[in-house]
């Protein structure tokens, strides 16, 4: 397709609570959001990022420049259907060229982000569905999870309020993990299992580890966080539990080597990071709360706070204990659906957060930098 532009929608509020600038990158009068807090979604050497947006009654993937704030569309694709809609939530993008993937029906598709050529890498099986992708740190593979569609046992709508979530847990669907190689040369089954996967999320520099996880409700799957060498196929448990504990919301830090997450261990809420293969494990008391979480390091964490404070809030590491929550701004967002979560996540230089709002009606993509951690109000 040839390319179509869209003027600057970007606007500028000061945030009532901490007094700090808050950039709207979008304005149009549909959904808009970045991709999901565990896939970055820079490229062009950090000066464009992607986004998903419903604009002319369809769902197609965009691009903002982040220095003239101009909007690129980047497809221009015919709706979908459910369970098959087309949704740029799960996109990732290849971290040596500029080639972003994305599930289109039952395609997995490879979008050049400079001649917009899309190319087919793997399609999808009758009676499965589809979820996250994330490139490999070399560039060579996009890897993805599968699972059996039980759609016709029970009702489910898993973008849309998790309808049929505990159904699939207790199911235990068919599950794969799918390495399909970017040059297009073929795809092929490294891993799967009678149990749920989802979240699967390639490390950032070590090419042949990758994270997924057993999806259901943490206190129930038998170990939450997997990982998976792509060389030998050997699965691992990361961070085994014991009875009663459980943790969450996984996701790779910069170094490519130590996982974080959030949960409850020992009946108290912690977050925690540890090694991919198990060592330098650190646990902190967390006596805080926000659904999602994301960092860089073990340095500063961003949350989203909860339904009753919908803010965006800071963590600060020191000497073994965490300072804050600090205010960095208000987000008021429903989290009405996963294209309308919050899901914050820091840049990589880690000057600023992104996330996603619905604050006026329609889901828009922010930006906030972020001021000395001292200069933030805590959190009342």
């Amino acid at each position: 397709m040839s390319s179509r532009t869209w003027p600057a929608e970007v606007a500028v509020t000061t945030d009532r609570v901490t007094g700090v600038k808050v950039r709207r990158l979008t304005g149009y009068k549909g959904h808009s959001h970045h991709l999901y807090f565990t896939n970055p979604g820079w490229y062009a050497g950090g000066s464009k990022l992607l986004f998903g947006s419903d604009r002319d009654n369809r769902t197609n993937l965009f691009s903002i420049d982040l220095a003239t704030f101009e909007i690129t569309q980047l497809t221009d694709l015919q709706p979908r259907t459910e369970p098959r809609e087309t949704s740029f939530l799960f996109t990732s993008v290849n971290p040596l060229r500029d080639e972003a993937y994305f599930w289109y029906g039952r395609e997995l598709v490879a979008l050049d982000l400079d001649t917009l050529a899309m190319r087919t890498l793997y399609e999808l099986p009758d009676g499965y569905l589809c979820n996250m992708t994330n490139c490999t740190a070399d560039g060579r593979y996009v890897c993805t999870g599968i699972f059996e569609d039980l759609s016709k046992r029970f009702p489910m709508d898993l973008l849309h309020g998790y309808i049929g979530f505990t159904q699939m847990f207790e199911a235990n669907p068919h599950s794969q993990i799918i390495k399909a190689a970017t040059d297009g040369s073929g795809a092929q089954v490294v891993h799967e299992e009678r149990s749920w996967i989802g979240h699967v999320n390639t490390s950032p520099t070590q090419a042949h580890v990758l994270s997924f996880c057993h999806e259901g409700p943490w206190n129930r799957v038998d170990n939450r966080i997997w990982g998976l060498d792509l060389n030998t196929g050997k699965a691992w448990k990361i961070r085994p539990c014991d009875t009663g504990d459980y943790v969450g919301h996984e996701y790779w830090f910069a170094d490519g080597l130590n996982i974080g997450y959030h949960g409850h261990v020992g009946g108290k809420p912690v977050f925690g990071k540890i090694r991919h293969d198990n060592t330098d494990l650190v646990e902190v008391p967390f006596p805080h709360d926000s659904q999602h979480f994301h960092s860089n390091d073990l340095d500063l964490i961003v949350g989203d706070g909860t339904s009753q404070r919908p803010q965006i809030l800071l963590w600060r590491y020191r000497d073994g204990a965490f300072d804050g929550p600090r205010v960095l701004c208000e987000h008021r967002c429903s989290r009405h659906s996963q294209q309308t979560h919050v899901h914050p996540r820091l840049s990589p230089d880690g000057e600023s957060v992104l996330y996603t709002s619905d604050a006026t009606g329609y889901g828009q993509v922010y930006v906030v930098d972020i001021p000395p951690f001292e200069s933030l109000p805590q959190c009342e």
